[in-house]
């Protein structure tokens, strides 16, 4: 099975899955290591964060994606595109991956400060950020 792990320097977990660019994308199985296969390079526009309109996405490939903290948004993007999102407190991808087929994950709880890290446009745009209308 598939895995997408966030990251921003390729060695750890990044913090806010819905803004991250870059995946590390792994395969594994029950029982057996998670093998690095590719990597994902996103760009601006097709951060996870945005990625509800159900358009073909490079994110489309795997199964589970791994970030840190995330928001209600992010979380009902993925599972909109059948992708089964998990947050963590790992900071390790091969870890966070073992961690999931352990039934160990650490949950990491959802961002603090949800709408003071991007912009949504004009102010009376209508618009979904983290699962609620703003």
């Amino acid at each position: 099975m598939r895995f997408a792990v966030g990251t921003q320097d390729y060695r750890s977990i990044a913090t806010h899955g819905g803004r991250t660019r870059r995946f590390l994308v792994f395969e594994a199985e029950a029982g057996g290591e998670p093998v690095e296969i590719n990597r994902i390079e996103l760009a601006e526009d097709e951060v996870l964060h945005l990625a509800g309109d159900g358009r073909p996405h490079p994110i489309d490939a795997v199964r589970v994606v791994i970030t840190g903290s995330s928001g209600e948004g992010f979380i009902n993007h993925m599972k909109r595109r059948g992708i089964e999102p998990v947050t963590t407190l790992e900071t390790d991808p091969v870890q966070a991956i073992r961690d999931w087929f352990a039934g160990t994950v650490r949950t990491a709880p959802p961002p603090e400060h949800p709408h003071e890290h991007h912009d949504h446009g004009p102010e009376n745009a209508p618009h979904e950020c983290h699962g609620a209308p703003a």
